[in-house]
Formats: structure tokens, sequence, C-alpha cells
């Protein structure tokens, strides 16, 4: 099982539609695929329609194992199955916190179900916390959204950063860019200088558009709301890339 990270220290870059996409796009190409949605938030959760049980938590969670499996619930698409969130999450980091080897703990709980799926996918909160350090030493590569603005190159390279002060390969990390808008110098200007300072970045751009931004109406990934889409198509060669990659 391969384990892709969907991950930005920044919020609202489009992380989330990401993830719900590449997930959805996997499952379609025939592959057993599990997104977890790993944000208190539960946006992924909301896409997809579903709630996570009543009587699951954090506690539960971390625990791995039967709870996992459990928990663990079909979606609406073909090979595609979704650990939901819970408001819950937002005490993940304190509840790792009191484990031992807690850095690893994300990664010992997805051992578990690795010969179930082909691809795991996490949606993950934003920030540096326990819970990122986790997602870091569980994926195999992290997939980093950056809209090609000036805040959101300087997280970036903060992010760079603490890979390198931290000993994690930053070799893992793979940029592309989200929400572009072709049309603005800033964002022309930002994804040169980013380019031209190396990296793995990666070739295709997600558009700002709003058949993405209608996600949360629609309730379902831009390849089933509006299949003939731009949007569509960047997530395809987006997945594509991946997809080689691993």
């Amino acid at each position: 099982m391969k384990k892709i990270a969907i991950y930005s220290m920044k919020g609202g870059v489009g992380k989330t539609a990401a993830a719900v996409n590449l997930s959805y796009l996997a499952a379609a190409g025939g592959f057993n695929t599990l997104l977890c949605d790993l944000d208190p938030q539960g946006a992924s959760t909301y896409y997809f329609r579903i709630r996570a049980s009543k009587n699951f938590n954090t506690n539960k969670f971390i625990k791995g194992g039967k709870h996992i499996d459990k928990n663990i619930k079909g979606t609406d698409f073909p090979n595609l199955d979704l650990l939901p969130s819970k408001l819950s999450y937002r005490n993940l980091d304190l509840a790792l916190d009191a484990l031992k080897h807690s850095k690893k703990r994300l990664k010992a709980i997805f051992k578990e179900v690795e010969d179930d799926y082909d691809y795991l996918f996490m949606d993950c909160p934003p920030g540096i916390s326990l819970i990122s350090e986790n997602v870091f030493n569980a994926a195999d590569i992290i997939v980093v959204p950056l809209i090609p603005t000036t805040l959101s190159e300087l997280t970036y390279e903060k992010l760079l950063k603490f890979f390198q002060k931290n000993d994690i390969n930053p070799k893992k990390i793979y940029t592309f860019f989200s929400m572009v808008e072709s049309r603005k110098t800033l964002h022309q200007d930002t994804m040169s200088k980013v380019i031209d300072e190396g990296g793995n970045i990666l070739k295709s751009l997600i558009p700002y558009r709003s058949d993405v931004e209608k996600m949360g109406i629609y309730r379902e990934p831009v390849p089933v709301s509006n299949p003939h889409s731009d949007s569509t198509q960047a997530y395809k060669d987006l997945w594509g890339e991946i997809k080689a990659i691993l």
C-alpha cells in the first residue's frame, strides 16, 4: 500500500479538494483506495456525505486494529473507502503525546490495513504538530499544494527548513501549484521563483475555478459533477504524475 499525504502548513490552499479528487481518481482507475480524514474540520468526510460512528473517537483511532476496521465506511463510489474524521481529533496531538514512540503511531495504525488497499490518502490538518510529524513518518510521499502567492511561498520555505532541522527526508515532498490564476503577474512570478529554487515541483497546475469551490454544494468530486472541465483534467494530470512517482 502506497501512502500519500496531502499536507500544507497553511489552510485554505485546496488541500481537501486535492485529497478528495485524487483519491476518487485512484479508485476510478480500479485501485482499492482509502481516504483518511485527519482534519477535525472533517471536510473530506462532509464531501462524501458520511458521518463517523457516534462511538468512534480519538482514543479508538489511536488504538487502531478492530477500531479502525469497524469505522471505515464505503463511499458511493466503487473501490473508494473513507475513514471519517471526528471533531475530537482536535485532541489528537495530546493523545499521541501520551504514547511511547508517539511520532510513529500513525505508521503502525496504517500498517494494519496495508493488505486491503493499494493507495492510502491522508487529508491532513494544517500547521506543524505531533500529528504532522506522524504523517511525515508514515507517508511515502507528501504532496503539498502551494498557492503562488508570497505568504504561501513563505510557509513552504518554513516547511523545508523544518524537514532539514529535524532530519526528515525532504525528497518526500512534492509540490504542486493550486488555485492558480494565470493572468495574475504575482502568480506567474511566484511560480517561476519557486521552480528556479529547485525541489520536486510537479508540472500540473490546479486552476482557480468555481467547479472546485462548488464541491461543497454538490458534495462529490469534480470529475463526477463536471467531468469535462479543465479542473477535472488538471486533477487527472496531477494524479498521473503522482502515480508515476509511486
